[in-house]
């Protein structure tokens, strides 16, 4: 039997300190909230900190998955709405040197959860490296974070343009963080079209922006996320019209739609990088 297609969203961004992680959780937790089956996987493989901000524990990681210790279902863990969390593991980073036999296991592990899930939010790293482009180019969607300052829009046309150069991608949905204004992130997401247009050929869709908030802050020291912490708050707010545009995305169609493809792009991206 079939398995339905299954939304694969990477949030990404460039650079570190643009609230990517943050952005990750909150939307997570705000689409299991209007009804879908979310997992959330922790792709900051360097740096994890889905843990810290939500005072959660990982005993077990997909590195446990591999070596057949587990099964997937065993690293899951619940967080808040129900989202199911898969914890950093360096076991990803040992993709481009798995065994046939494991790049089946692990493909088998993720199809094992298709039909029991409708959306795969992935936290990526910062940066733009192998692994970073990996995740984001076996996504079905790139949902770029960016914030008012130099260096994020740059590493974001970076991405951008490592992405739609090595990948041939051309569509990226991109959220502006921590503004002041609706407006200003509607600019900033311009500036960044403007110099797009120069060089690339992309389309950039601008999905939203999320103000400063200092709830947020109170939140991240309470390890809990923002969503539920400050449901009323502005940023919260504004990160649930985020999650009622991603709803209206179109879904993707076909055998590419079903997880177990979302893994054999992960598997072959990351091992065409050896």
């Amino acid at each position: 039997m079939g398995h339905q297609p299954v939304q694969v969203i990477a949030v990404t961004g460039g650079k570190g300190g643009v609230g990517k992680s943050n952005i990750s959780v909150n939307l997570s937790i705000a689409l299991a909230q209007s009804g879908k089956r979310v997992m959330l996987l922790d792709a900051d493989l360097g740096l994890a900190n889905i843990d810290v901000l939500l005072g959660i524990r990982a005993d077990k990681t997909l590195s446990d998955v591999l070596s057949g210790g587990c099964s997937l279902r065993d690293v899951l863990i619940t967080g808040p709405g129900g989202i199911r969390i898969v914890p950093a593991s360096s076991g990803v980073q040992k993709m481009a040197s798995l065994s046939p036999q494991q790049h089946g296991a692990l493909i088998r592990a993720f199809s094992d959860l298709s039909d029991q899930l409708d959306v795969l939010v992935i936290d990526t790293a910062a940066g733009i490296s192998d692994t970073v482009i990996s995740f984001v180019r076996a996504a079905n969607e790139a949902l770029v974070v960016v914030c008012d300052e130099p260096s994020s829009v740059t590493d974001a046309y970076a991405l951008i343009k490592l992405l739609n150069k090595d990948a041939g991608m051309q569509r990226f949905r991109v959220v502006a963080n921590m503004t002041r204004s609706a407006n200003e992130g509607k600019q900033l997401v311009n500036r960044l079209q403007l110099v797009c247009d120069k060089f690339l050929n992309v389309t950039l869709h601008f999905e939203g922006a999320v103000p400063f908030d200092e709830n947020l802050r109170k939140a991240v020291q309470h390890q809990r996320a923002l969503i539920e912490y400050a449901p009323s708050s502005k940023a919260a707010t504004a990160i649930r019209c985020l999650a009622e545009r991603v709803l209206s995305w179109p879904l993707p169609k076909a055998a590419s739609g079903q997880l177990e493809f979302f893994v054999e792009r992960l598997l072959a991206t990351s091992t065409a990088d050896v």
